[in-house]
Formats: structure tokens, C-alpha cells, sequence
């Protein structure tokens, strides 16, 4: 099997360049997020694992390499090691293209459903996190919107990535709001 459908050689790229817990499950939240949208979108078993490797590693050199300048920044960075280990192009360019400043296009399926699902993954935990039970399961669509809107909530979240992300996806906002709750319910 090669690298770019080893879940388990990708796992192992995370534990060695991420330390922050945090960090870990938020990758974890877009691997999830993504076999989500793979499975939604009827993709073959292959694909699907593809998808959500791009999730866990979308993010795995953030936190050794943050500036986001090239060639030493993030994603930058990342995106050379893993060309150098033979992920291919696809992979690449989808995790170049989550992160808008890289100015990389995001042309394929798979790279649009990453851009849509890395902010909101992280902003739906965020609203898990200040519910009574804690859970993401038993959040609603209507109160994620309502939480977007109170700019001091998670404001390390851009909201303007959240809404053109699911544009993009061509999902409309509410619905994929829905889509990520089914698909991380289970997460924490």
C-alpha cells in the first residue's frame, strides 16, 4: 500500500510534528468530517480513505512550522515532505488550497470539502464545548448560526470561510451544518 493510503503512516506524521492534544483532535474532527463527505458523495473505499487522510494531515505541520510563508511555513512545508514521502498531486493541492493565502485553486471535489470542513469542524467543538452536555450531537443548525453571528465566540474562527467554504461545496450552509453535527456526534 502506499504512503498516501496508509492511514496509520499518516497517524504517525501527526504524532511526530504535532505535541498540542488539541491540535491532534482537531485533525482527527476533519479526518472524520471528510470520510463523512466522501461517503455522502458515493466515493469508492479507496477514495474515502484518501479523503480522510487528507483531513488528518491537512494541519500536521501547523504547529513546527507556523509562519505562513513559503518554503519553511505552513502548508508549505508539509506539502514538501509529503511529496517527498510520494503522496500525490491531488493530496497536495487539496491541503495547499485549505489555507487561502496560499493562493493555491481548490478545483477538485475533495480539496472544496476540505476548505468547508476545517473552520466549521473547529467551531461546531467550540459550540459543544459552552453546551451543558457538552455534545455536539444535540446541537442545532439554527443555534451554530446564531453563535457565528456573536463575533467574541471563537474568534479565531472565520466565519466568512465557513460560509463560502459551504458555497463552494455547493452545500447549502445550514444543510453541511447539519452534515458535520451526523458526522462528528460521535467524536468526543
Amino acid at each position: 500500500m502506499s504512503n498516501q493510503l496508509d492511514r496509520d503512516k499518516a497517524l504517525a506524521l501527526v504524532y511526530e510534528y504535532t505535541i498540542s492534544e488539541s491540535l491532534r483532535k482537531h485533525m482527527l474532527a476533519v479526518e472524520k468530517s471528510m470520510l463523512w463527505y466522501a461517503r455522502y458523495f458515493n466515493l469508492s473505499p479507496d477514495e474515502q480513505l484518501k479523503w480522510g487522510i487528507v483531513g488528518l494531515l491537512h494541519d500536521f505541520d501547523y504547529e513546527s512550522h507556523p509562519d505562513p510563508l513559503p518554503p519553511d511555513g505552513h502548508p508549505f512545508w508539509g506539502c514538501a515532505l509529503l511529496k517527498k514521502l510520494g503522496y500525490e498531486e491531488e493530496i497536495i493541492t487539496a491541503i495547499l488550497g485549505h489555507a487561502s493565502y496560499t493562493g493555491t485553486p481548490r478545483n477538485s471535489l475533495m480539496a472544496k470539502a476540505l476548505f468547508a470542513v476545517d473552520e466549521l469542524s473547529g467551531f461546531l467543538v467550540a459550540c459543544s464545548l459552552v453546551r451543558p452536555d457538552r455534545s455536539i450531537m444535540n446541537l442545532k443548525a439554527e443555534s451554530v448560526v446564531k453563535k457565528m453571528k456573536d463575533k467574541a465566540f471563537a474568534k479565531g474562527c472565520s466565519r466568512e470561510e465557513m460560509k463560502s467554504g459551504a458555497a463552494e461545496l455547493g452545500i447549502e450552509l445550514n444543510a453541511h451544518i447539519e452534515n458535520l453535527i451526523t458526522a462528528l456526534s460521535d467524536f468526543q
